[in-house]
């Protein structure tokens, strides 16, 4: 079943009462899905829209910004975006707390932490859409990082991603210390844009329709790197 396909089924059976947490429980694969092709990426989506949802509305109502942010982060096919607007909006209704959907989507991924990473830059995405990023937001966003067991270094990488942080050390997108060899930059580099690429991930469960944020982390990445070299005189500024 497509993703998609799989989320009309899940704004009818949430519509009808079931819970968003058994939904996502339902769906969540054993640690080798080989024989359930699409239930890891079908898992993701669905825990990403509970989490979105609940960030959305840490701070109150959510907004059409922060929904249209959410859309960013998944591209929702064309003729689909309703149904993903009902399946945000039950979300944000149910009971069970963020911290269930954290818990299981860090159990889904145990030996993807940059998929997790991506899906905390998606949630730095929706916090900042309607402006500064307040304190419940902060905490929020704190919380879903220790859940998914993301190091400090993950926590910051995902919040210059979304927040465009042009004067983030490039050492905190590579993950090394100022003082690193040119050496070690390079290795730092290449370990992160093989552990990073695009590909990789959607062998690991992201979907296809979250790749983008996966690009852009790419992006930054390479970026960084660039920045480092110029910055030693490596490469002509």
């Amino acid at each position: 079943m497509k993703i998609w396909d799989k989320i009309v089924e899940g704004v009818t059976r949430l519509a009808n009462g079931e819970s968003f947490g058994s939904l996502l429980g339902v769906t969540s694969p054993p640690a080798d899905d080989g024989a359930h092709p699409g239930l890891r990426q079908i898992a993701f989506t669905i825990g990403v829209i509970a989490l979105g949802a609940k960030m959305a509305s840490v701070d109150g109502e959510v907004s059409e910004a922060e929904a249209a942010a959410f859309r960013d982060f998944f591209q929702v096919p064309p003729g689909e975006e309703r149904n993903v607007e009902r399946f945000f909006n039950l979300a944000k209704r149910d009971v069970a707390g963020y911290e269930t959907y954290a818990r299981q989507l860090a159990a889904l991924f145990p030996d993807a932490p940059e998929i997790l990473e991506n899906v905390l830059e998606g949630l730095f995405g929706i916090a900042k859409a309607d402006g500064p990023i307040d304190l419940a937001e902060a905490d929020y966003l704190l919380e879903v990082s220790r859940l998914f067991g993301l190091s400090s270094a993950r926590y910051e990488r995902a919040k210059a991603a979304a927040l465009g942080v042009v004067e983030c050390e490039p050492c905190i997108i590579l993950g090394i210390d100022p003082l690193a060899t040119d050496e070690q930059i390079r290795d730092a580099w290449l370990r992160q844009v093989k552990a990073n690429h695009p590909d990789r991930l959607m062998a690991q469960g992201l979907p296809e329709e979250a790749i983008a944020i996966a690009t852009r982390k790419l992006a930054l990445i390479n970026d960084a790197y660039d920045r480092l070299r110029r910055e030693r005189g490596l490469v002509p500024a």
